[in-house]
């Protein structure tokens, strides 16, 4: 399953990120926000059954270059991507499908 619940040790740089190949999810948040935390059901039943999109559950908040790179201001935030290209993106989601609409923009 390509849904991740624990953020990544470390964030990836803005360079690798662009490098990526095919469909990825790039997941802005913290462990300790509300908004993310709701949103965590959605966003895992959304990426159930998307095994072909990668999932990046980056901590996000002040002086982490990744998110500053997105101009990512409210949590939690998705970056729809396609090979290293923003294609879209949801700010505080509030159903799975629109999470769901979205993948369809970027799907294999």
């Amino acid at each position: 399953m390509p849904y991740h619940a624990q953020h990544l040790a470390q964030a990836p740089t803005r360079e690798a990120v662009d490098q990526l190949q095919g469909a990825a999810v790039l997941e802005f948040g913290t462990p300790w926000c509300g908004h993310c935390q709701g949103a965590q059901p959605l966003i895992e039943q959304a990426l159930k059954e998307q095994s072909g999109v990668q999932h990046l559950k980056v901590e996000d908040g002040p002086g982490r270059p990744l998110g500053r790179s997105y101009r990512v201001k409210l949590w939690p935030t998705l970056v729809f991507l396609r090979d290293g290209q923003e294609v879209s993106r949801l700010v505080r989601p509030q159903a799975t499908r629109e999470i769901q609409d979205a993948l369809q923009g970027i799907a294999p």
